[in-house]
């Protein structure tokens, strides 16, 4: 068989074992406030995490990483592309902890995704219907899909969304380097594709390819690698998907002829996506491995968290 996927436990760091060995604890609403010190009694800072979802691993990948997080500070996730249900009941979570106010961190790859949406879901811009509109509206549509719950959630939290994706995040380079260091062996002879899911809009596909090109630029300094270079998928449009897949069986086919050995890393949080389909009958190292787990995955979630936490709690008082 031409593919070869590694089926093997990457190397880690012990940080990395620290990070994944638990799962997420709940503790009582009162354990740990004394941590934020030189606050108000009354306030409270807890984290809302959102994260697409998917299968049980791919979700327990994200329940891992936000297990180490909770010991420090309150976090809650909810899975899903910005549906209200989900954030809605992550946040009553979040207040039945105690918390007061959250910063809202989201687990994308770009900082687009579904941000005007969520800052519509909650409150922060004018725009969702109440619950009671949109649920009046999916009743006369029995019967029919109905998309993701969208609507203006009721909190008594105070909250505050970042901006920054994982392209964009200065913390992903040093996954990136981890990822290509456990497969390589002759960097000089070694090509690496990352291949990420990519969008439909080719001016912002563009930005996406430019910001996760700059993320491997450690890896390529420090590596040696003889080439690295960046690709999206363009999943979700068929048509852009094509010409995308082409492409990339493509430069893989070339790198092979030219005498390199081929790395595939996948830039998603989770898993290796679609790509072993588009890659059949090629052949190319790869384990399988997305952005989780990673311990930086999580220090990024700290990071976020530690920002709106300044200014949220600064405000409060």
């Amino acid at each position: 068989m031409k593919f070869t996927y590694l089926n093997l436990k990457p190397f880690f760091t012990i940080a990395t074992c620290l990070v994944l060995s638990g799962c997420l604890i709940q503790p009582d609403p009162t354990d740990g406030a004394q941590a934020q010190t030189g606050r108000d009694d009354e306030t409270r800072f807890g984290v809302l995490l959102m994260a697409h979802g998917g299968s049980s691993e791919w979700n327990e990948a994200v329940t891992s990483i936000a297990s180490e997080i909770d010991a420090l500070m309150p976090i809650e996730i909810a899975f899903g592309m910005a549906d209200a249900g989900s954030m809605e009941r992550a946040a009553q979570r979040l207040e039945n902890r105690g918390v007061t106010h959250a910063g809202v961190v989201r687990l994308f790859v770009s900082g687009n995704s579904w941000f005007d949406r969520t800052e519509m879901i909650l409150g922060l811009k004018e725009g969702a219907p109440s619950k009671e509109e949109w649920m009046a509206e999916k009743a006369k549509r029995i019967g029919m899909s109905m998309p993701m719950g969208y609507w203006n959630i009721k909190s008594p939290i105070h909250f505050s969304i970042s901006r920054d994706g994982l392209a964009n995040s200065s913390e992903m380079d040093v996954v990136i380097l981890d990822r290509i260091a456990s497969l390589s062996k002759s960097p000089s002879k070694e090509t690496v594709m990352v291949i990420a899911h990519g969008t439909g809009d080719d001016e912002e596909n563009a930005e996406w390819i430019r910001l996760i090109t700059e993320r491997t630029m450690l890896a390529e300094a420090r590596l040696g690698i003889n080439q690295i270079k960046v690709f999206s998928l363009r999943e979700d449009w068929s048509g852009k998907r094509s010409e995308s897949e082409n492409e990339i069986r493509s430069f893989l086919q070339e790198a092979q002829d030219a005498g390199n050995e081929v790395i595939v890393i996948p830039f998603r949080v989770q898993g290796f996506g679609p790509y072993r389909q588009v890659l059949k009958n090629l052949t190319y190292n790869s384990n399988g491995l997305g952005l989780l787990p990673h311990p930086n995955v999580g220090n990024w979630i700290k990071n976020q968290a530690d920002m709106l936490k300044t200014s949220l709690m600064d405000t409060a008082l």
